[in-house]
């Protein structure tokens, strides 16, 4: 291409500081280096972890910055000592990336990988190292995606390469919602043929976790949400009963452990809403599992007897425990709670 090796000059949705809405601006990208590819980005969703970020997570460090990494797109270039990939390849950048060589690649229950930006600047969202610049300063690459950018940047490692038909439109809700949400119900939570599950949320990851959830045989799949426009397309992907807790002058899991004697086997919470698993932390029969999606700092209050904790920081016992939301939490003897933007598994 006539553009290989040589700086692009295209348009970026900018985020120069926190709260701010995005500017449109036009952007410098350099060429790939060592072991990365440039893609042209050709269709992008946007993912709330986005607007967290902005609004919600006003880390000045992370700032200026390109949001986005929910892509799919085109391989313009490619680095030197790049194999795998080639120009005109169909790509879906990803935010987590896989070197395949670390102790965490090489491990069957987590995809957290040692070369990830997020292993080191998680706070920020981004690696400090960059190809974008604006107005003759460094602009992040947030998530190592920046898929609000015509053109992008990324590791080779954090790129999938996929079908050559495959309309990018729509392939690139995988790089984020799909994989979250269908990955809770059949990696993380390993829903079982003849389960009972409850899907809490029907965006796009509570409708692939309903997904997920009938493709693993899950005999009762209960949609939960307060917008019942959500409950037709539901049904598409697999949901059998629907529930509208505004409907209800009970709470909800009173209404499901009615409706399922007891409880369900597994709980997928995909509002993002601390508040909403604690609420229903009690409706998973012994033994069941609540599957729990979060980017927002916050505390889930549970009390337990027996405990196993797997996390990042020193928590602090108390007679009830009160968990960080931002780690990974594991609890044991009646339900089980992973915190699935830091660590899902994807498929």
């Amino acid at each position: 291409m006539a553009t290989t090796g040589k700086v692009i000059k295209c348009r970026a949705a900018v985020a120069w500081e926190p709260n701010v809405p995005l500017m449109m601006e036009e952007i410098e990208v350099a060429p790939p280096q060592e072991g990365e590819i440039r893609i042209k980005v050709v269709a992008t969703g946007v993912c709330h972890t986005d607007l967290y970020h902005l609004f919600e997570g006003k880390d000045k460090r992370g700032f200026p910055t390109v949001l986005g990494h929910e892509g799919a797109g085109v391989v313009e270039s490619v680095g030197p000592g790049v194999t795998d990939f080639k120009p005109g390849d169909k790509v879906i950048p990803l935010f987590l990336s896989q070197c395949g060589e670390c102790k965490f690649c090489k491990c069957p229950k987590t995809n957290l990988c040692d070369c990830s930006w997020s292993s080191k600047y998680y706070d920020i969202m981004s690696d400090p190292t960059t190809r974008f610049t604006c107005r003759g300063q460094p602009v992040l690459q947030f998530m190592g995606t920046s898929t609000f950018s015509e053109y992008t940047v990324i590791n080779q490692i954090a790129v999938a390469k996929i079908q050559d038909d495959a309309p990018l439109d729509r392939v690139c809700l995988l790089g984020c919602g799909i994989s979250t949400g269908y990955g809770a119900a059949v990696n993380t939570a390993g829903v079982t043929p003849g389960s009972v599950c409850a899907v809490f949320g029907l965006g796009a990851v509570g409708l692939a976790a309903v997904m997920g959830c009938k493709n693993a045989g899950a005999s009762r799949i209960f949609a939960v949400d307060i917008n019942e426009q959500k409950f037709e397309k539901a049904k598409v992907f697999g949901a059998t009963d629907f529930l509208n807790p505004k409907a209800y002058n009970k709470p909800i899991s009173e209404v499901l452990a009615e409706l399922t004697n007891g409880g369900v086997d597994f709980s997928l919470e995909c509002v993002g809403n601390t508040e909403v698993s604690t609420f229903i932390s009690g409706l998973n029969q012994s033994l069941g599992s609540l599957i729990h999606f979060t980017h927002k700092k916050g505390f889930i209050q549970i009390s337990m007897v027996t405990i196993v904790v797997n996390c990042y920081v020193d928590c602090k016992k108390k007679v009830t425990y009160d968990w960080p939301s931002e780690h990974l939490v594991q609890f044991t003897l009646r339900l089980k709670i992973f915190f699935l933007h830091m660590l899902h598994r994807t498929l």
